[in-house]
């Protein structure tokens, strides 16, 4: 896949830039996620924050409602659709910035696809019974996770025999499923899943070796942000970890990553812009 393929996202109504890193601000609709949840419950709060990270420089929100933190509780797709259908519903009427969903859930893809949203972010890659053909019929882009197992149960899964060889076999498995059901490769964007069925040592490798998945030719996201894993290092709580999340911002940045998922998108802007600075000298 050439480099000009990995350019150009067309994402419903608007194309997403990735000659460059960009940055996709999280907007969490839980009362459970594990930085931010119940703090944007409200439609007005929301799109509040929205509004913030789109004015601070975000190419893409990502709006979610069902927490996907170790142990968290499944919620039914009908509790799922109330909180995020209105939620998109007014970002995009309001505000010019591409629209992801957080959802594993055909019903949801549907709804949000059709209410504006211009990606699908499925944690569980499109496994979930009706996805794969919800997100084919969508015609938005889609980003496959890996994950094993699920929230619930996924840090009972840390068992590799080879990682990074293992990562890079259950995303090309992805797209080739995606591939047969419709979804052609140049709708596909990979995230390792740090953070999902893994260890901090396995994260930390996982992350000094993003180039093995880029020989997938698929853009990469990447969502570090506040996680456990910059936790266990700096001895942080989530609310406290910024300098860390933005350090490894830094590293995904200069290592060609193509999408910064983060809760702090101002600072992580700042970030990439550096980072690009110093890429582009003579």
């Amino acid at each position: 896949m050439s480099l000009q393929n990995l350019a150009r996202l067309s994402c419903g109504s608007r194309v997403l830039d990735l000659s460059l890193p960009q940055v996709m601000g999280v907007l969490n609709v839980t009362p459970d996620s594990f930085s931010d949840g119940g703090r944007f419950l409200d439609i007005d709060t929301a799109l509040h924050h929205a509004e913030s990270m789109v004015a601070a420089g975000a190419a893409l929100v990502d709006v979610g409602g069902e927490s996907t933190r170790p142990g968290a509780r499944k919620i039914s797709e009908a509790e799922e659709l109330q909180r995020v259908a209105p939620v998109i519903e007014a970002i995009a009427a309001r505000l010019d910035v591409i629209i992801s969903v957080d959802t594993s859930s055909p019903a949801v893809m549907r709804e949000s696809a059709r209410l504006g949203a211009g990606m699908i972010n499925d944690v569980r890659a499109l496994r979930a019974e009706g996805a794969l053909q919800a997100a084919a019929d969508s015609g938005l882009p889609v980003c496959l996770m890996h994950m094993r197992g699920d929230p619930d149960t996924m840090q009972q899964q840390t068992c590799y025999e080879d990682l990074l060889a293992e990562v890079q076999g259950f995303l090309s498995g992805r797209i080739q499923a995606c591939e047969a059901a419709g979804i052609p490769a140049g709708r596909i964007v990979l995230d390792p899943g740090f953070g999902f069925a893994k260890t901090l040592e396995q994260n930390l490798s996982l992350f000094k070796h993003l180039e093995r998945l880029q020989q997938l030719g698929r853009p990469l996201l990447v969502g570090v942000s506040r996680k456990s894993m910059i936790g266990a290092v700096l001895g942080r709580e989530a609310n406290d970890r910024l300098y860390g999340s933005l350090a490894l911002a830094a590293l995904a940045a200069a290592r060609g990553v193509n999408i910064l998922r983060v809760h702090d998108v101002a600072e992580t802007l700042d970030v990439v812009r550096m980072v690009n600075a110093v890429v582009a000298a003579k």
